[in-house]
């Protein structure tokens, strides 16, 4: 006899979810509170889409390798550290 855990993990991790939702800070602008994760996101793309032209203009471009795999890393990296910077004291 086989017995299903299709409601188990949902609910084995939803304690563990009620803790986390308090962890991020918010930034007021003009009177709305948003998270600051979606600061970070916005700059990581921001500064990746610069450094594509950076690199373009200087043809290294061709040389990083799969661009699919090169770009979205980058942009993952560049969102990590504006979090670190930006958020962490």
């Amino acid at each position: 006899m086989r017995i299903r855990y299709q409601l188990l993990p949902p609910i084995g991790c939803s304690p563990f979810l009620v803790f986390l939702c308090g962890c991020d800070p918010s930034i007021n602008l003009y009177g709305s509170f948003f998270p600051a994760w979606i600061w970070c996101i916005l700059l990581g793309v921001g500064l990746t889409v610069l450094l594509r032209f950076v690199f373009a203009a200087l043809r290294l471009e061709r040389n990083l390798g799969p661009l699919v795999l090169i770009y979205p890393c980058l942009a993952l990296l560049l969102t990590c550290v504006a979090w670190l910077v930006l958020f962490q004291h």
